[in-house]
């Protein structure tokens, strides 16, 4: 029975550290390939390249946190779950700052394009 329990400790641990990663490395592709296209976009003097580039890190901090909050199912240590609620915390702070600035230059924007009309 104990063979059993570590054969699928060692299992649990390598999908999680595996998903982890994989998880992690979206979030960074997404923030990579928005931050690019947003200045590309930000070379031609796009109106929309400060909303679509908040979307992308919103998106990107996202994946990253879903890395965050899966890594808790291993943790060991009060003191890992210590930090990794720290990182949570803060990661979530600034999504919420985030979308909070996404939805003021959605206001702006609107605001912008009915003076233009």
């Amino acid at each position: 029975m104990e063979s059993l329990v570590s054969v699928l400790d060692f299992l649990l641990e390598n999908v999680v550290a595996i998903c982890t990663i994989l998880l992690e490395m979206v979030g960074i592709l997404v923030l990579v390939s928005t931050a690019v296209k947003c200045f590309l976009r930000w070379l031609n003097h796009d109106k929309h390249v400060r909303l679509d580039l908040g979307e992308g890190i919103a998106l990107a901090l996202e994946f990253k946190m879903g890395g965050e909050v899966l890594r808790t199912v291993v943790v060991r240590e009060w003191r890992e779950l210590g930090i990794l609620g720290a990182i949570i915390i803060l990661r979530g702070l600034l999504t919420f700052l985030i979308h909070w600035e996404i939805k003021n230059e959605k206001k702006d924007l609107l605001e912008v394009k009915t003076k233009e009309e």
